[in-house]
């Protein structure tokens, strides 16, 4: 690595990007097959535009929603030894990297332990990653970044090709969470390819709890996580050319403990249709008729462990808050 504390912010970042080719028909085609007949659902992938990607970082500074605080307060804790997965040398890459708020505390053990560091963020929001990286080029002057501006599969090809020698993967934010079961496995094995005995994965989940607890948490008093499922539907209307009226819907959040997921409803108050011109397609929503929009599945200790093993990793170390509310977990390969 090149002397990072002598080159300017624009040396020391590197772009990559994948995520704006084929997005809107992706878009289109994901919403009308999910939306064309009931039951109805948008996927949750489609929340994170640059204005559902800032609603979120909002609701991470809601008093009910826990996630954050406790998987931060375990970083700040436990971060040298965390850090001490990483040998010298190697490269911090993060999936779904956000603000970066709670990487920070690991780039900081990591800097103060070998004075240089690659990190490579990927986020599907390009504006996101062009703040963040700022942000932390400007902090951090030992720092560099190679940002990678796509969905999950299409950044791991990309790192694939272009990060050697070790790598710990963060997967922060109970993100697991947005997969069904098997898929989730499914995803951990295609990561697993690309790993050598020496990578690390580091991988929040949020716990099973009390079923009010998780409530709350996905529908805050403030409403931020309304307005975060609602724009959903506003992002249909300005890409899609849709005619919902966002008033019209209502935020619903429900916890299934058989199944241990929070699911998200938009609800629809009343009986009412809605066009989507790109789609060529009418909707008729009848009065409490819903559009699922995301699962958060929660995990025990013991389905961790079984989900490690089916995407061929085991856990090397498990860390909790203070509560018990939430989990970090370094994998290794298997």
């Amino acid at each position: 690595m090149s002397s990072p504390s002598a080159a300017s912010s624009a040396e020391r970042l590197t772009w990559i990007e994948t995520a704006p080719h084929g997005l809107i028909e992706d878009f289109a085609s994901s919403a009308r097959a999910g939306l064309a007949q009931p039951p109805r659902s948008l996927s949750c992938r489609w929340l994170y535009d640059e204005q559902g990607s800032q609603l979120f970082e909002a609701i991470c500074e809601q008093p009910e929603y826990y996630p954050t605080r406790a998987e931060l307060s375990i970083l700040r804790e436990r971060a040298d030894e965390i850090a001490a997965a990483l040998p010298p040398g190697g490269s911090l890459v993060e999936l779904g990297s956000g603000s970066a708020l709670k990487t920070r505390v690991l780039i900081e053990a990591l800097l103060a332990r070998d004075g240089a560091l690659c990190y490579v963020p990927v986020d599907i929001s390009r504006s996101m990653l062009e703040t963040s990286s700022r942000e932390l080029l400007a902090d951090y002057p030992e720092l560099e970044i190679v940002g990678v501006a796509a969905e999950y599969r299409d950044g791991l090809r990309e790192l694939r090709r272009r990060v050697e020698g070790p790598k710990l993967v963060l997967w922060l934010g109970s993100n697991v969470g947005n997969f069904e079961r098997p898929a989730a496995a499914a995803f951990l094995a295609e990561l697993r390819e690309g790993f050598e005995a020496h990578d690390r994965l580091l991988i929040g989940v949020d716990l099973r709890k009390d079923k009010g607890v998780l409530e709350r948490a996905y529908d805050d008093a403030a409403g931020v996580t309304a307005a975060f499922d609602l724009n959903l539907l506003a992002r249909v209307n300005r890409e899609l050319g849709g005619d919902f009226d966002l008033a019209g819907f209502r935020h619903d959040a429900r916890y299934d403990e058989l199944l241990g997921r929070v699911e998200m409803h938009l609800v629809s108050l009343r009986a009412q249709r809605v066009r989507i011109a790109a789609l060529d397609l009418e909707l008729d929503f009848a009065e409490g008729e819903t559009i699922h929009t995301e699962n958060s599945y929660k995990y025990s200790v013991d389905e961790v462990d079984a989900l490690a093993a089916a995407g061929g990793f085991e856990v090397e170390a498990r860390w909790f808050d203070a509560q018990r509310r939430f989990s970090l977990q370094a994998l290794r390969p298997r």
